[in-house]
């Protein structure tokens, strides 16, 4: 799994960090999710039952007996009620929710909106639950692999889409391969359907960031907690993306993640740091005076971050605003502010064992600010709360976590499109548990990055 999403930053490194066309090469290839030629609703649900068989053939032949599926295990499974099981954090918190992305892009490829995919994934999740394993059917993973799943697998098919849509940026071969490695799904699709499904989804020509970072950090706070083993240096590349930035003249935000922001870090020490995206799902734009452009209403978001000492997951729906304020064209402030609630699972990194974790409904917010200097620098800032309290755990823990996320990254232009980064993160979780006492796990470094820029002036948004 971390060759996927490292495939991910580095296919997205070579696509993105380039400056865009100023208009999408074919404006009127954007599919109408109401033409019933150019979708299928059968094609998507085929393939998601045969890449749950497959799945599951592969599963049994690697991981044993727990994907030994019969009629009597899915029979059982279907009238069992449902369970909270413990698969190692991966695959439970990265593994499910990459699967449902699978369900969900199976579904946008083939012509139909976000809501029917959203279904189509929900509806995959529940049947591998009951007929991909032959333990009994886990909520856990209905909630991370049916819900996050199509959180994470719009972003996928929101950045696959728009590489195909670049036009002369890139030969066509490798627009279809970056497309495929972004979403396979897409992908498969494009190839095995030929003109049925090449339509290009248009994006409608949005205003976005994108970023690559490549350095080194080093540990400036390391308090390890229970786990047993961290890494006081390691190397990171990073890759992220703000899509669909308010105030761009033209721009409505009538679907699902016509607004979101993704980002995917992988390190040296740990494999995968982090993977992060949330989007708009019902909003609408605002503007309060000349200066000020925004949106606002109900986002998803999805969540998994490890930065060595502990990890943390959440599938969340919040409340929130995301919009630019333009002082001059000299300085302007970008920002989003969420509110919701999560299912989130939390636990150690390296710990007694892989399945030392547990979940609870989870309170949570998010300020980020980026502070944009004219086309010289940018000053960013990232504050992330988690509340995992003991509601809707299956363990009777008797306690909660609270996980707090700062992100502080200062970013010099240098020449064009090439930058200088420096960057403070601070990752820290402080736990109590009944009859276990406290625990507290800290996490602080500092790191130097090389950047290559996606646009001019860092992404603020001229709307004059």
């Amino acid at each position: 799994m971390r060759w996927i999403f490292a495939g991910i930053v580095l296919v997205a490194a070579s696509v993105f960090a380039q400056e865009p066309p100023k208009e999408p090469v074919n404006p009127k290839a954007d599919f109408d999710p109401e033409n019933k030629m150019r979708k299928s609703y059968g094609i998507p649900a085929a393939e998601i039952v045969g890449f749950d068989f497959l799945l599951n053939r592969f599963n049994r032949r690697r991981y044993g007996e727990d994907y030994a599926v019969s009629g009597s295990s899915i029979r059982r499974n279907l009238h069992s009620s449902w369970t909270t099981e413990n698969d190692p954090f991966r695959i439970n918190q990265l593994g499910h929710p990459y699967q449902g992305s699978m369900y969900h892009t199976f579904g946008r490829s083939a012509g139909l909106n976000y809501w029917e995919s959203a279904l189509y994934t929900f509806a995959g999740s529940a049947g591998w639950e009951i007929a991909g394993e032959n333990t009994r059917p886990s909520r856990n993973d209905q909630i991370a692999s049916g819900i996050g799943g199509s959180f994470l697998g719009e972003a996928l098919f929101r950045m696959s889409s728009l590489e195909l849509e670049r036009g002369d940026n890139l030969p066509k071969f490798w627009r279809e391969a970056g497309a495929a490695a972004i979403s396979p799904a897409t992908g498969f699709n494009r190839y095995a359907f030929g003109e049925r499904f090449s339509a290009i989804f248009n994006s409608r020509n949005p205003a976005y960031y994108s970023r690559v970072a490549l350095g080194v950090s080093g540990a400036t706070q390391n308090r390890p907690g229970t786990s047993t083993e961290t890494r006081r240096s390691e190397a990171l590349a990073d890759f992220s993306l703000d899509y669909g930035l308010p105030g761009k003249p033209g721009y409505s935000y009538s679907r699902p993640f016509d607004y979101f922001s993704f980002q995917a870090t992988a390190s040296s020490g740990n494999g995968l740091e982090n993977v992060m995206t949330r989007g708009l799902l019902l909003g609408k734009d605002y503007e309060a005076g000349s200066n000020y452009r925004g949106v606002w209403g109900l986002y998803g978001s999805y969540d998994y971050i490890a930065p060595q000492t502990f990890r943390v997951s959440s599938t969340a729906l919040s409340l929130g605003t995301t919009a630019q304020w333009s002082f001059s064209r000299a300085m302007v402030l970008q920002g989003t502010a969420l509110a919701g609630m999560g299912y989130t699972a939390v636990g150690t990194v390296r710990g007694s064992t892989e399945h030392d974790y547990h979940y609870g409904a989870a309170p949570q917010g998010l300020l980020a600010l980026r502070l944009i200097f004219g086309d010289r620098a940018s000053l960013d800032l990232t504050g992330r709360e988690y509340f995992v309290s003991r509601i809707a755990s299956a363990n009777n823990i008797g306690g909660h976590d609270n996980i707090v996320r700062t992100d502080i990254a200062f970013t010099l232009r240098v020449y064009r499109q090439h930058a200088v980064s420096i960057r403070y993160l601070l990752n820290r979780r402080d736990a109590t548990f009944s009859g276990q006492g406290d625990i507290t796990q800290t996490r602080g470094t500092l790191g130097i990055f090389y950047t290559l820029l996606g646009h001019d002036r860092f992404g603020a948004v001229d709307w004059h």
